[in-house]
């Protein structure tokens, strides 16, 4: 177990991870630029940082979870950010969803401080996290995966280290092609059926039982009966990982005509005024097309710190 271990940022996922290491009994420290958002976490035995200079001032291990490239920039490369106060030897783990290029960035600030930089996007949502069933992708110098794999383990257990350099960003961009293409397909696939008489929970039902019957189809089954858009992860959000795709797409010289098709779906579901709800809100903008009735929906709520 590392002696001092920080968590930065304190979001949908930030919040249950801090939760698992303190039940893991790591002594955290935790940072959020909204500082209320420490509050409950100090009450479970964390303790409070004032800025992020201070999370690897005396060496130990920072993760960090934020909601995008300009936060990560902000918190970790900016003035007074974490590489700011970093003590050479320690550790900077990032669990963001971020570009291959923001994190390059990372990577050239990190190496001239004596920081080591594990690249650590995670797969999962909020109640996977507490459920103990996290997916981690982590690229790095393996002898620093190996040094913290308890860490990480107390997490989430399905890790995977798939390179030395930023290739965790590129596997984590390529899942969310999968993902987002998924729940518009699903959404599709419903709308379709209740348009043709068929319930929904009957055919999600099916769909469970069938070859297409993923984890993510199947955890996503009860809301979608619910009519329960609350966000795991808003309808922004994926619009934002979307979006990365499609630069890395660009730098890459490939062509993504599915993932360009459902950045503009994304876009015209976030303008119809679900961007703070579940991206399975693309469910929500095929009914609406259709003319099939919307459930009441409660105002939406920022997923994000």
């Amino acid at each position: 177990m590392a002696a001092r271990i920080a968590l930065a940022g304190l979001g949908l996922m930030g919040v249950p991870i801090a939760e698992r290491l303190i039940a893991a009994g790591y002594d955290l420290t935790v940072y959020n630029r909204t500082p209320g958002k420490a509050e409950p976490l100090v009450s479970l035995g964390a303790s409070p940082a004032r800025d992020p200079a201070e999370l690897l001032g005396t060496g130990g291990v920072c993760l960090t979870t934020l909601a995008d490239d300009a936060a990560l920039e902000a918190v970790v490369l900016g003035p007074g950010g974490i590489l700011a106060g970093a003590a050479a030897g320690s550790t900077l783990v990032d669990l963001s969803t971020v570009s291959p290029s923001v994190s390059r960035r990372v990577a050239s600030a990190a190496a001239p401080a004596g920081v080591d930089y594990l690249r650590a996007p995670v797969s999962g949502n909020p109640g996977v996290v507490r459920a103990g069933g996290l997916t981690i992708i982590v690229s790095g110098p393996r002898a620093v995966f190996d040094e913290l794999r308890g860490l990480l383990t107390a997490i989430g257990p399905n890790l995977f280290h798939v390179g030395e350099g930023d290739e965790a960003r590129i596997v984590k961009l390529a899942l969310q092609i999968m993902i987002g293409g998924t729940a518009e397909l699903l959404a599709e696939a419903l709308t379709l059926a209740e348009a043709s008489g068929v319930e929904r929970g009957t055919l999600l039902e099916v769909m469970g039982g069938s070859a297409v019957g993923s984890p993510f189809v199947r955890y996503k089954a009860a809301p979608l009966v619910a009519d329960d858009f609350s966000a795991t992860f808003t309808t922004s959000m994926m619009l934002k990982d979307v979006d990365l795709v499609r630069a890395l797409a660009d730098e890459s010289g490939v062509r993504l005509p599915v993932a360009d098709e459902l950045a503009r779906l994304l876009a015209d579901t976030a303008v119809r005024g679900h961007g703070d709800r579940d991206f399975t809100a693309l469910l929500l903008r095929l009914r609406e097309d259709a003319g099939l009735p919307l459930p009441p929906l409660p105002d939406g709520a920022d997923a994000h710190a």
